[in-house]
């Protein structure tokens, strides 16, 4: 059986290798250094480049003389991102929490300033809690919505706080000076709760997943009865959460 190397184009191999030699070291280039880099006469190099250049996948640099990695190729790791099935990254991780703690477990992720529900595993008591798929909660009064809050850039954040707010129990966080110290706290200890302040008798932990940027794209979270949600047991759930939705953050392509 023939080796599949050989069916490679040449051209499309140094193309490959040109994009290839660009790193954080050595973001931006020029076609001398290029052509060092990937053991080509400068000509050819500066005829791949400039193709390169016409479709996008390399740009100049500001001083108009070395090239860098173009948006296009952002555009298709993008792509790439969206095509990995959050969900089914996270049900493995989500089915071990429910067997480990026996409460029902809920993958989310914020969708027009609200949570949106898009995984669901039921616990193994009578008396639980559901969160059904497709269902969206406020942020700002719920563990998941408080950590995706926790993460929003600076200036998002502070166009959250300035709308008003409703109380759903008597628990609610409505002020934004309170909530942004909460938030704080999340970001410091990595997980959020939710104290009955969505619903009265329901206590929630929430942990975020992060996609290979770093950024939080969704959060796993642990609903339950506040007779079972200990502040105890809420502390050992949140410490399994947390490696929980680590290992999800990896499997997207996180590096810590």
């Amino acid at each position: 059986m023939k080796d599949s190397s050989e069916y490679n184009v040449r051209a499309v191999e140094r193309a490959l290798e040109i994009l290839g030699c660009f790193d954080d070291e050595h973001p931006e280039q020029g076609v001398s250094e290029i052509a060092q880099a990937v053991g080509l006469h400068k000509a050819t190099t500066h005829r791949i480049v400039t193709t390169l250049l016409n479709y996008g996948y390399i740009e100049r640099a500001d001083d108009g003389q070395k090239y860098r990695l173009g948006l296009r190729l952002a555009g298709l790791g993008f792509k790439v991102i969206r095509r990995m099935d959050l969900r089914r990254e996270a049900l493995p991780y989500m089915d071990q929490l429910v067997q480990m703690w026996e409460e029902p477990c809920d993958l989310s992720v914020f969708d027009q300033g609200e949570v949106f529900y898009v995984e669901f595993v039921p616990g193994k008591h009578a008396l639980t809690v559901a969160a059904g798929v497709g269902r969206r909660l406020p942020p700002y009064c719920t563990a998941s919505g408080k950590v995706f809050l926790a993460y929003l850039p600076a200036e998002e954040l502070e166009a959250f706080l300035s709308r008003p707010t409703t109380s759903c129990t008597s628990k609610t966080i409505t002020s934004p000076a309170a909530l942004r110290k909460q938030l704080e706290l999340i970001r410091q200890q990595g997980y959020g709760l939710d104290d009955e302040e969505y619903e009265v008798g329901i206590r929630a932990v929430s942990a975020p997943v992060r996609d290979r940027t770093g950024a939080v794209v969704a959060a796993i979270g642990i609903p339950g009865p506040a007779s079972r949600m200990t502040e105890e047991r809420i502390s050992q759930i949140a410490t399994s959460l947390k490696e929980a939705a680590r290992e999800v953050s990896l499997r997207l392509g996180w590096k810590m």
